[in-house]
């Protein structure tokens, strides 16, 4: 949250970045917070294949990573 503040004026991509993790644990908090655990809910399979198991927090903390490691890898 100290970081998001400190990058309320920062490039869009960090911001957006931040945000999607911030609301992606906020999100696996809640879970745990009101079922005692983190409720996975999207399973893929493809033939013989087994994704991982996750959730849409999951995916918004991992997708936030992704933009921020992307900024921080091309931009100054």
């Amino acid at each position: 949250i100290g970081f998001a503040w400190k990058e309320r004026n920062g490039h869009p991509l960090i911001k957006f970045g931040l945000a999607l993790i911030l609301s992606g644990a906020i999100g696996n908090l809640i879970d745990r917070i009101l079922y005692g655990k983190v409720v996975d809910f999207i399973d893929i399979m493809i033939g013989d294949f087994h994704w991982y198991i996750f959730n849409i927090a999951d995916s918004s903390v991992t997708i936030g990573m992704f933009l921020f490691i992307l900024h921080s890898f091309f931009d100054e």
